[in-house]
């Protein structure tokens, strides 16, 4: 007897055949699950990037940023890609 595991939504799917687990998949559930994980998976990194960038600052790794100044006179700021 082969059972099918949801990693999305920690359960085993008691009979495995395919029609079984493409119901399963296309479940409401089920999709909020995989949204859910990929969700978090998404803030991770970002709060990762964040802490890395924040540790780099924090050992004089990067400047403090060029935008923190007026820029010099005569120099041209690009405008935002909508305009």
């Amino acid at each position: 007897l082969r059972r099918f595991y949801c990693d999305y939504c920690d359960t085993y799917l008691t009979h495995d055949s395919p029609s079984v687990r493409k119901t399963h998949c296309s479940g409401r559930k089920h999709k909020e699950n995989v949204k859910d994980y990929y969700q978090k998976w998404m803030e991770e990194q970002a709060q990762s990037l964040i802490d890395k960038t924040t540790a780099a600052f924090q050992q004089g790794k990067i400047p403090p940023t060029p935008f923190s100044a007026p820029p010099p006179a005569g120099a041209m700021i690009p405008p935002p890609p909508s305009i």
